[in-house]
């Protein structure tokens, strides 16, 4: 649908800003889970241009999971870090020391925007500040919670 606003007597045609989805950690390792495209079907869900973001905190938890986690483990946090490389990285202040969940909680709720994780305690604190949750149903697709 096209938008349209008046300005100055004028009918300018408007531009549909994307709309911006932070991706907790676990977001990434859905395509090794569930075989979903997470990217395709992000699109198809939204029915509209998205821009997906990654904050720091959240790519530093990817980073130390490569360092230390298991083989196996670090084997997924590799595969979900080159995932993250389709986002939009977002700098959290460099001095910022509180957990990657309360960075995202934080920014959804400054940026007005959904988070796509299966994390439940984030789902549960990010339904009480009403920001709109996307998330893996029924291991086979993509679902949200709240409006967008």
């Amino acid at each position: 649908m096209e938008a349209y606003r008046i300005r100055n007597n004028k009918i300018e045609k408007c531009k549909r800003e994307k709309l911006k989805v932070i991706l907790d950690a676990n977001a990434f390792f859905v395509p090794l889970k569930f075989k979903i495209d997470i990217f395709e079907e992000l699109r198809s869900l939204l029915n509209r241009n998205f821009e997906p973001i990654l904050l720091s905190p959240v790519k530093k938890e990817l980073e130390k999971m490569v360092k230390e986690e298991s083989p196996k483990m670090r084997k997924e946090a590799l595969y979900a870090l080159k995932m993250a490389e389709k986002c939009s990285l977002l700098e959290v202040d460099e001095n910022y020391q509180g957990s990657p969940d309360d960075a995202i909680v934080h920014v959804a709720q400054k940026l007005e925007c959904p988070v796509f994780t299966n994390d439940k305690e984030l789902k549960r604190r990010l339904r009480n500040i009403n920001v709109p949750v996307i998330y893996v149903r029924q291991k086979s697709q993509l679902e949200v919670d709240g409006r967008i």
